[in-house]
This record gives structure tokens, C-alpha cells and sequence, in this order.
């Protein structure tokens, strides 16, 4: 299949089926209506709306990527997003796993809860939870109720103060280690990608070591296209997975509401993500399916 040289397309977003404000649906019409070609739905440790986006797919003429972005252990910071891209979200397996992933996150939020109201602030799961419209309940929806309640002004200042790694609220949660995230995807046919790498704020060399060490555990891709990252990192990244042997894939990360600046597409406006990225992902996707056949 060939692409036009000026198509686009976004190969990383997230629904209500996680922690964006728009359903499954909605990111699939909205993708077409910005005339994308492709728009992977990518939510955090979840296929809840996959069925939802692939049904408007096929309604709308829009090729929708199943995906999923699966939080690890590992990295400079201790946890790393690894997406993961032509997953089979039905496999049994592959679907039990997630079940347990959205427990971890479950039995994590009413500690949030009972840490937010010893410092004083009245956040309870009741209003968390319609937050979430129904989807799995994540740190974000305690963001949209503590600024519901005003104990803060906005979504940043409720991580920056209260919800962040390292800030009082903050639970750490259940991740697979990385080998175990990549063996995962791999077996329900995806192609593992790391998740802009740009936000680890490594150097080269010590990226590029993370990046090796990645690649012997079945690593794939690399998100070098992002909203946050800037010309000479996206070209960077290009040329370091290009001598590591990874394939390049791009997205905004659209949450909608919950992260306004960000559009489907374009990112912070800058971002493109050239839909002839589809034909090397599409190939790495069927040898992996190879590979497991064997």
C-alpha cells in the first residue's frame, strides 16, 4: 500500500477508555476529519476502547492501529512507557495481562484518595470515578476532581504539587519489568516502540546504551516523531535508531481536554508524522508474526 508523500498520521493517542476526555469514536472521527491517514489508539495499560475505535474505523474508511502504551520498570527515572503497536487484544494471554495491569491501578488509586485527604484535600473515589466516565481510573481524573473541588487551579499544578513522582500523593504502582513488556507484545503480535525517548533527558551515549539494551530484549521502534520534541532531537533520534537497526514511528500523544495544547495530528503544531512510517511498521509487524509461527 503506498501513501501519499504529504499524508500524516498520529500513531499515538489516548481515549477515555484511559485518561484522555474524548471516547474511542471520537479520536477516530476526529483523526479523519483532520484528514489522517492512520491513527493508532494507544491507551495507558489498557484495550478497553480498541473494539470501540476499530468499529468507527471501518464505519469511516479510516485504517485504526490497535495499540496499547504499557508502563515498565527500567530507565533513568525508574519507569518508561513502551507502546505497543498491531496488538491482537484478543489473545488470551495478551488480555489477561492487561486485567492484571488495571487491577495494579485499582488497588493504587484509594491510596491516592486517603493520602489526598490527610493532607486536606476532600478527594473521593466517587467523584474520581466520574472523572472517568466509566474508563479506567488513572491520576489524571484526580487532577480534573481536585480542580472540580478548587484545592488547585489546573492539571499541572495538581501533579506538580500533589500527584508527580515524588510529591506527597504519588503510589507507586505494579509494572512489568521491560523483558517481560516486550515478550508480552510481541507474543500478541505488536511491535514494541519506545515511547518518546526525548523525555528522558539522556545524552546520546547514555541513550543509545538504553536503547541497545532494549533492542536485545525485542525492542522495534522508536517514537522519534513528538509533540515535545524539537527539530534536532526528532533527527537525532532518526539517525540513532536508523544505526541501531529500529524502525521510526511518530505521534502526538492527544489526550484532548486533558492535555489542551496537544492536537491530533500536529501536536503542539510543529509535530508530522509522515505516513510512509506505515510500510517499515507494517513489515516488522509481519515478521514478528513470523517469527511466533515458527
Amino acid at each position: 500500500m503506498t501513501q501519499s508523500t504529504t499524508a500524516l498520521i498520529d500513531l499515538h493517542t489516548h481515549t477515555t477508555a484511559s485518561d484522555g476526555s474524548c471516547r474511542p469514536a471520537e479520536v477516530v472521527a476526529a483523526a479523519k476529519a483532520a484528514g489522517l491517514a492512520a491513527v493508532a489508539i494507544t491507551d495507558h495499560d489498557t484495550t478497553a476502547g480498541l473494539d470501540e475505535a476499530l468499529a468507527a474505523g471501518r464505519e469511516l474508511g479510516l485504517e485504526v492501529i490497535p495499540g496499547v502504551e504499557i508502563s515498565v520498570n527500567g530507565g533513568p527515572t525508574g519507569s518508561m512507557h513502551v507502546l505497543g503497536l498491531f496488538v491482537d487484544h484478543h489473545r488470551p494471554d495478551f488480555a489477561q495481562a492487561m486485567e492484571r495491569l488495571q487491577e495494579a491501578r485499582a488497588q493504587r488509586n484509594p491510596q491516592i484518595a486517603q493520602k489526598l485527604q490527610e493532607m486536606g484535600v476532600a478527594v473521593t473515589m466517587d467523584m474520581v470515578r466520574a472523572h472517568a466516565g466509566g474508563g479506567l481510573v488513572g491520576r489524571a481524573h484526580f487532577a480534573q476532581a481536585m480542580v472540580e473541588l478548587g484545592a488547585v487551579a489546573n492539571r499541572q499544578e495538581a501533579f506538580g504539587r500533589y500527584l508527580a513522582r515524588g510529591k506527597p500523593a504519588y503510589v507507586e504502582k505494579y509494572r512489568l519489568e521491560c523483558d517481560q513488556a516486550m515478550a508480552l507484545l510481541r507474543a500478541a503480535g505488536g511491535v514494541p516502540v519506545l515511547a518518546h525517548p526525548g523525555l528522558l533527558k539522556q545524552p546520546p551515549t547514555a541513550l543509545e546504551a538504553l536503547l541497545r539494551q532494549l533492542a536485545s530484549m525485542g525492542l522495534e521502534g522508536l517514537e522519534a516523531h513528538y509533540s515535545e520534541h524539537d527539530e534536532l532531537l526528532t533527527k537525532r533520534l532518526q539517525a540513532m535508531a536508523g544505526k541501531l537497526g529500529l524502525i521510526v514511528t511518530g505521534g502526538s500523544d492527544f489526550h484532548g481536554a486533558a492535555k489542551p495544547d496537544i492536537r491530533l495530528g500536529t501536536g503542539l503544531g510543529l509535530l508530522r508524522t509522515p505516513a510512509s512510517l506505515l510500510e517499515p511498521l507494517r513489515r516488522r509487524r509481519d515478521r514478528i508474526r513470523a517469527l511466533a509461527a515458527q
